[in-house]
């Protein structure tokens, strides 16, 4: 089984009335790569990469693929673990969510990957894992996530609440 983990910011919205948990916005990522440049519906994830269960726990792998994606640290914690949830390919997607107020959305070097491209040209070429990341209200996250991943919205939803 194909284990990765992931780490989601949330952030309330510059504003000084009183903020419901659905107000609060997320940082997520365009995929990067030719499959998904002209797409945005579907077509972005949170920060988070595969691991060894073996090797590393799943806090420490979404740390690593964080930077390795974005080519930044995160913000310092406290995370709280979201929860793992089982994707249409099987993969297992284990979460954790932490405040990034103040984690501005810049000055990233995002990681690459090789890829024949065009398939079957025997051409290698190298895309960034992501193209782009960006804060969002969550209900254009929830759009714009890839459906395995759009759970871990509603359990941020149901962590803010219960916060207050």
């Amino acid at each position: 089984m194909i284990r990765s983990a992931g780490i989601l910011l949330y952030r309330a919205p510059a504003r000084a009335e009183p903020v419901e948990a659905q107000d609060f916005e997320v940082l997520i990522a365009h995929m990067g790569g030719p499959f998904w440049a002209k797409k945005d519906a579907g077509a972005w994830s949170i920060p988070k990469g595969e691991f060894d269960p073996d090797v590393e726990t799943a806090q420490d792998a979404a740390f690593r693929e964080f930077r390795e994606e974005l080519g930044v640290d995160p913000p310092a914690g406290p995370y709280v673990e979201l929860g793992t949830w089982s994707t249409s390919s099987g993969k297992k997607v284990t979460a954790f969510a932490g405040d990034g107020s103040g984690f501005a959305a810049s000055g990233f070097v995002y990681g690459t990957f090789e890829l024949e491209w065009p398939p079957r040209s025997g051409l290698m070429q190298r895309f960034p894992e992501v193209d782009r990341a960006e804060w969002m209200p969550l209900d254009a996250a929830r759009d714009r996530l890839v459906k395995g991943q759009r759970p871990i919205l509603d359990a941020l939803l149901a962590h803010l609440a219960a916060r207050g």
